[in-house]
């Protein structure tokens, strides 16, 4: 402690690194499939019509395929959570960041099921409330997904 018996303030350095390196996998993750979808759609003959009609490029690009593509992507962002807390399992066992990932990595080594198992139990836990708003959020973005009952 300094002499003036104040604490200097918290660097958020040791902060940055980790969250770029698991929002870069992740984005790079959504661009591919976002990507995807988008080139499938632009082949279809509902683009080649509106083409014909002579809508503008972006305008046809962003008016059509690009609703139609967030469809799949949404459905894929809901896998995302569970993949970004395992993935930060990873990035803080190799940066020694005193997270949930060493800790689930002791706790095997050590054959403490109890631990183990109740981490694996937040996992599955985060699974499901990462499909439920993905469903909910595609249900709000495409009128023609909606529940009947």
């Amino acid at each position: 402690m300094p002499s003036s018996g104040r604490r200097p303030p918290p660097r958020p350095f040791p902060c940055v690194l980790p969250s770029l390196v698991l929002g870069i996998a992740g984005t790079a993750r959504l661009t591919r499939v976002m990507r995807a979808n988008l080139l499938d759609e632009l082949n279809k003959p509902y683009v080649v019509t509106a083409r014909a009609k002579g809508l503008s490029e972006w305008t046809l690009v962003l008016r059509y395929p690009v609703r139609l593509a967030f469809n799949p992507l949404v459905s894929t962002i809901g896998w995302y959570l569970p993949q970004l807390f395992s993935g930060s399992l990873i990035v803080a066992t190799v940066m020694n960041l005193p997270n949930i990932g060493p800790l689930l990595l002791r706790a095997l080594v050590n054959q403490d099921m109890y631990l183990a198992g109740s981490i694996l139990l937040i996992y599955c836990m985060l699974t499901i409330v990462g499909t439920l708003l993905s469903d909910i959020l595609l249900a709000w973005l495409d009128p023609r997904i909606r529940m009947d009952g």
